[in-house]
Order: structure tokens, then C-alpha cells, then sequence
């Protein structure tokens, strides 16, 4: 439904979006990260037709953005992250307004307009003007006119920016509800947004696309990320050598120990190395010790570590690069 080929967009000497690919298939919930400066917001204006690409090219829905731009909006629905409306305007007016713009006939209109203000919880301010509206409620009143026209593609950029927590648990549900009948691409900087709701994410820093994949693939490639913790009562520094000596343990790190309220007990953290589970071996290494073992779990690397990593590294080869071109 989407596919971006070697999309570039220059703007003088500075090269924002560096020749990047993707697909997104058709129902999929995709997440598009990226830091501030990343290339992230005018990828998307590219997408959605706002700016023309400098070389490379992208097809919604089997329409090319360049050439086919009025297809292209005619498949899509975008919520931009601050969204322009015409505050004037009562809600039921503008989403009116809106399917006038798009060519929508008057019962269309009606149906859609029905639909989309109670998917998006705006049938008790229809009559209300925008402009007296929340910043969530008119974000709730973009959301409902990217939906209007029944595009088979959304974009939306940022769109729980300005709910409150409730609201943002129903934007969630409601996005998975979408997923299936439309195809999403969901920018967000709210890492456990793309966790709850998305199929897949693609991650972009420096203009290039630096990983992709599902959630869970992501945090496992980082697997070195991940530790093991453990709670028992023992001598801290005798935990610590034990374990240590454990078959697959990289490192450990003693949290707690010989002080505090519960001072006979003893929490470590240990880093395993790349493809081992420690977790059986500790568990039998305590039990040996005689040591009285309270807790013992996997805490996995999450997604939050693992976009702080690559684009810091990101950052760090783009730094060099300019260095080196400097010299």
C-alpha cells in the first residue's frame, strides 16, 4: 500500500531524507521513529504529496506521488502533528466543508461525517465551535477528517499530542481497530505507543533508515541489552563470585546487599552473553549455595535502549563523516 524507493530530498547543502526504501503492507500498523532533525517530518510531507522528492519516488496505494498527486490524497487521509483548522468554524460545519472540498455527495457526507465523529468521540461537541475546543478535542476533530473519505492509507504524525491519559488509551484502541481496514503509518516519538499499537516500526536518524522490523526483533537485536535479575539471601560478595563463575554470564552487578531493611537478601543483576540463557543454571548455582531464592527474571532490553543506541551511533558516524569531509 505504501512503498518508498531511494526517496532523497535535498534542500541546498543539506541533505535531509538520504536515498531510503520501505514497504508497508496492506492492514499493517508501521511506527516511524526518529530523533528531531532526522528526516522524519519531510519524509512524510513527501509522502502526502506537500513537497515534491529531489530524486527517488514513492507510490500510495499503486498511485506515484509525483506523477498521480491528486490520486494520491484522494487514497490517503493525514493527521499532521499540529493540525490547521478552521477554528470559526462548528465541527459538524467543517468536517462538512471537508467533504465538500473532496467531492463527497451530500448522503456520503452525512453517513461519513456520522462515522467518523463517533469513532473519534465528537458527537457530544458537533454543534461546538472549534476554536472554544481543548487542544485533544481538536486533535480528535483531525483525526475524524483523515478518516471522512474513507482513504485505504493514514499518516498520522504525533496523533495523541495533547490527550490526556484516558484520551490516549482510546486513540491506541482506536488505531488498532483501523489497522486491518486501513493501512497505517504512525509517526510518534512515544516509544511504548509503537509497542502497543504497531505491527512493525522503521527507525530513521541522519536521513537514513537504521533498522526496521517488529518490536520484538528490534529489542532482540540488541540482545546484549538484556540482564537477568536475582533476588537472594546470601553474602553479597559470595553471590557475586558464584554467579560470576556461571557458564554464559558476561558480567555482574550487585544492586543491593548487606544494607537496608531486608539486608540479608541480595539483588544481582547479570548481563548474559549473546544467545545464552542463564536463567536454569543461576537458579541451580543458588539452590547449591543453600541460599533462600526469592525472585529470578528475564528483564528484556527495551525499545526505548534500543532507539537511544542506534541513533546515537547514528549520530556518531554522521559526526565522523562530517569530519572527515571538513579535513
Amino acid at each position: 500500500m505504501i512503498s518508498v524507493s531511494n526517496l532523497t530530498k535535498v534542500y541546498g547543502q543539506t541533505l535531509a531524507v538520504d536515498n531510503i526504501s520501505f514497504e508497508v503492507g496492506k492492514g499493517q500498523i508501521v511506527g516511524f521513529l526518529g530523533p528531531n532533525g532526522a528526516g522524519k517530518s519531510t519524509t512524510l510531507r513527501m509522502l502526502t504529496c506537500y513537497m515534491p522528492p529531489t530524486s527517488g519516488g514513492a507510490k500510495i496505494n499503486g498511485h506515484d506521488i509525483f506523477f498521480e498527486s491528486q490520486k494520491v490524497r484522494e487514497n490517503l487521509g493525514y493527521l499532521p502533528e499540529n493540525c490547521p483548522l478552521y477554528t470559526e468554524m462548528k465541527v459538524h460545519e467543517y468536517l462538512d466543508f471537508r467533504g465538500q472540498l473532496r467531492g463527497m455527495d451530500r448522503a456520503s457526507r452525512r453517513k461519513r461525517m456520522d462515522y467518523a465523529m463517533e469513532r473519534c468521540w465528537l458527537t457530544n461537541v458537533r454543534n461546538k465551535t472549534i476554536g472554544h475546543l481543548s487542544k485533544g478535542y481538536r486533535q480528535r476533530v483531525g483525526l475524524a477528517d483523515a478518516l471522512l473519505h474513507n482513504p485505504p492509507v493514514l499518516i498520522l504524525d504525533e496523533p495523541t499530542v495533547g490527550l490526556d491519559p484516558t484520551q490516549i488509551r482510546e486513540t491506541r484502541k482506536l488505531i488498532k481497530d483501523l489497522g486491518g481496514e486501513h493501512t497505517l503509518l504512525l509517526s510518534t516519538h512515544i516509544l511504548p505507543e509503537v509497542e502497543a499499537v504497531c505491527s512493525h516500526a522503521i527507525v530513521i536518524a541522519g536521513g537514513k533508515i537504521v533498522a526496521q522490523g517488529s518490536p520484538d526483533e528490534l529489542r532482540s537485536s540488541r540482545r546484549l541489552q538484556a540482564r537477568v535479575l536475582v533476588e537472594c539471601k546470601g553474602p553479597a560478595k559470595e553471590v557475586e563470585t558464584a554467579l560470576s563463575h556461571v557458564s554464559g554470564v558476561a558480567n555482574v552487578e550487585i544492586l543491593n546487599g548487606d544494607t537496608g531493611a531486608d539486608k540479608h537478601y541480595v539483588t544481582a543483576a547479570l548481563r548474559p552473553k549473546e544467545a545464552y540463557d542463564i536463567r536454569e543454571e543461576v537458579a541451580r548455582t543458588i539452590i547449591q549455595h543453600g541460599w533462600p531464592l526469592r525472585e529470578i527474571r528475564l528483564e528484556h532490553a527495551t525499545l526505548e535502549e534500543f532507539f537511544v543506541q542506534v541513533t546515537a551511533n547514528q549520530a556518531i558516524a554522521n559526526a565522523a563523516k562530517a569530519s572527515g569531509g571538513a579535513a
